[in-house]
């Protein structure tokens, strides 16, 4: 410290953060936002929500996305303070342990792995819808060779995918909101008689199942959440993180509200709660009620697009978070290797390779082993929201310290909103066993937590003492 003043850290002080290019702009990182908040959890998983809950499904989404919400708030002041690529891992390093950034780190890679074995699996399924004479197989594995294919070329394509993908999804549930309300308004088309807001309540009331039904839809809730965090792997290659990111946060809560709540609700308006199956989209439902041509055939187009965001996504983040384990040691040096185009390349094929697995079970899952994995994905992500909660935590204590300067961009109420955070991620933790399908991921949970022990031990002679990210929070010391 000079002067008396406090000095800002290098971007370049940690892991990397001169091997990438910065080659997102503020409508990628807007979109990618919204892409990893849109996915199979709606269009799909929502149907088996409302059969759980009813109604009352809206409350869950509504409480689960202010939780989501401060989640996002906590990271964006980690992300103002440091926008380093691998985020996660960086600050759960240098403000809760070694092991935490390990552990971390490893459990974000392998969520984004059973995500995008079973969104390829998708894939392989929606395509039957047109062409029912090809393996399933086949086109899961020509959309994974594509979508790492375009992931090897330049992050700016992959901004540009995204954008797309996440485009369709947007117009598909916009037009269906405002079809929908047109339709409950003026009463229009096949389901003008029936269609009401009075649907909500009129068959069996809000909470049809009672007060237990929006707790146990919390599980699919929250997997429907998983991949919003992507933004803190994402602002390491942002161009101008100190703008892009805070307007991207701000609107997470405005996305879930009419993305979510605003969609479900017309959804549930427009045909009862209990005339909807849980094996069918809603979004299909629906459109086949209103007559429009061709409809199972549009959202089948929209969701197998969302399947492929979502795997997008996960060959993204997965080489970048391999490329910082590698950097601090705790993984194959191999794996640190930058191509020209100024892209993790070890990473992002090691990852494919684990990836094509589920090309290869495709012949064998039955049909719960969607649920299965989706429990487990979503346990890793209740354990990394957690983990980011919980460095912000600290981090504000430094802050509190004085030891780091305070940022223009908090996190409203901590840190009784941290502990509010983290009370709500144990509980459904806790909630996962009270279902068969969601079991499983408990029994994994332990198996995983070995098999991180043994690695970290196993690799912690070859991790990086005094990581750079460390090294900044001594920067900030008094002298």
């Amino acid at each position: 410290m000079a002067g008396g003043t406090i000095e800002q850290p290098q971007q370049n002080d940690e892991v990397g953060a001169e091997d990438f290019h910065r080659g997102l702009k503020e409508r990628h990182i807007q979109m990618i936002a919204i892409g990893g908040a849109i996915g199979v959890g709606l269009f799909l998983g929502s149907a088996t929500a409302i059969q759980k809950a009813g109604p009352s499904l809206l409350f869950s989404y509504a409480v689960a996305g202010v939780v989501i919400f401060l989640i996002m708030r906590a990271l964006g002041e980690l992300l103002m303070y440091r926008p380093v690529s691998g985020a996660f891992a960086t600050y759960a390093e240098e403000f809760v342990g070694a092991w935490a950034g390990f552990v971390t780190a490893w459990t974000y890679w392998l969520m984004w792995v059973v995500i995008a074995m079973a969104e390829i699996t998708a894939v392989g399924i929606y395509t039957e819808y047109w062409w029912p004479s090809v393996p399933q197989w086949i086109p899961a594995l020509v959309a994974l060779i594509v979508l790492f294919s375009v992931n090897l070329i330049a992050v700016g394509l992959f901004g540009e995918f995204e954008f797309w993908f996440a485009l369709i999804k947007v117009v598909t549930i916009v037009l269906m909101i405002v079809v929908g309300l047109a339709i409950i308004i003026f009463g229009f088309t096949a389901l003008g008689d029936s269609a009401s807001f009075s649907n909500l309540w009129s068959h069996g009331g809000f909470f049809p199942k009672g007060f237990k039904g929006p707790f146990l839809a919390l599980q699919i809730v929250m997997f429907a959440f998983l991949g919003v965090e992507l933004l803190g792997v994402t602002a390491g290659e942002a161009q101008n993180p100190q703008k892009t990111i805070p307007s991207a946060i701000n609107k997470v809560i405005y996305r879930i509200l009419l993305f979510y709540v605003g969609a479900l609700t017309v959804i549930m308006a427009l045909v009862p709660w209990d005339e909807l199956n849980a094996k069918t989209s809603p979004f299909v439902l629906v459109f086949d009620k209103v007559g429009i041509p061709a409809a199972a055939g549009i959202v089948n187009f929209v969701v197998l697009t969302a399947a492929l965001s979502s795997c997008n996504s996960g060959i993204f983040s997965t080489g970048r978070m391999l490329y910082t384990l590698a950097g601090y040691g705790q993984a194959p040096a191999a794996l640190r290797k930058v191509s020209r185009q100024k892209v993790p390349a070890a990473g992002m094929t090691a990852s494919f390779a684990v990836m094509l697995i589920g090309v290869v079970v495709n012949y064998f899952i039955p049909d719960r082993a969607f649920a299965y994995i989706t429990s487990i994905a979503t346990v890793c992500g209740l354990f990394v929201w957690a983990m980011i909660a919980f460095a912000h935590l600290r981090y504000r204590r430094y802050v509190n310290e004085g030891r780091l300067p305070v940022s223009t961009y908090r996190l409203p109420g901590s840190p009784a909103t941290n502990w509010v955070v983290l009370g709500f991620l144990l509980l459904v933790l806790v909630l996962l066993a009270f279902s068969k399908d969601t079991r499983i991921a408990l029994y994994v949970t332990p198996l995983w937590i070995v098999v991180m022990a043994v690695g970290y031990y196993a690799s912690r002679s070859h991790h990086r003492p005094g990581a750079p990210a460390l090294a900044a929070v001594g920067t900030y010391a008094h002298n």
